[in-house]
């Protein structure tokens, strides 16, 4: 949308990816959210980044897309600064299992790296290869768990079948 047409209609689309969020987001333990993007959640943050940045040039635009074509929650600065030097690798040690089929380790950080030698970053893009008979378990409505399985942090969680159809719903 252009900036304008943005203005006019944003807090009706905030609302609208606001709610279409509650069902793409997993909390794993007290300090790692997974959220589920697609389409609609990518639009709304590439029109926001336009929007705060005041982009309206093609050139500008497209950077924007281009970079945007889990998180990591510490609020404390310092507890942040020290478990981010702890938890080098954790986004390769997230996971996902659909029913009893072998867990899928996700595939990490493809547009650019975002860890030093010092530490990890706080968010990480991460996207999982499921096989076909895994896809179609999942549009089936099998149990899906997704988690992390890092030395400096554990958790698991099952997927409510809310987000279960919401991610169903992308493989169409």
């Amino acid at each position: 949308m252009s900036l304008e047409t943005y203005a006019r209609e944003r807090a009706s689309f905030r609302a609208k990816v606001l709610e279409h969020k509650k069902n793409r987001t997993v909390q794993l333990g007290e300090h790692v959210t997974l959220q589920f993007e697609d389409e609609l959640t990518v639009r709304y943050q590439v029109q926001e980044m336009l929007r705060i940045e005041r982009i309206f040039e093609d050139e500008g635009i497209q950077g924007e897309l281009d970079v945007y074509n889990p998180l990591i929650e510490y609020p404390d600065p310092d507890e942040r600064r020290q478990m981010l030097g702890k938890l080098k690798g954790i986004e390769r040690r997230v996971w996902v299992q659909i029913d009893d089929c072998e867990r899928v380790f996700a595939i990490a950080d493809e547009d650019l790296e975002r860890e030093t030698e010092e530490k990890t970053s706080s968010v990480h893009f991460l996207r999982f290869e499921l096989s076909a008979a895994m896809r179609e378990h999942l549009r089936r409505g099998a149990r899906v768990v997704v988690g992390v399985d890092h030395p400096q942090y554990r958790a698991s969680a099952e997927l409510q079948p809310a987000v279960r159809a919401a991610l169903a719903a992308d493989l169409n």
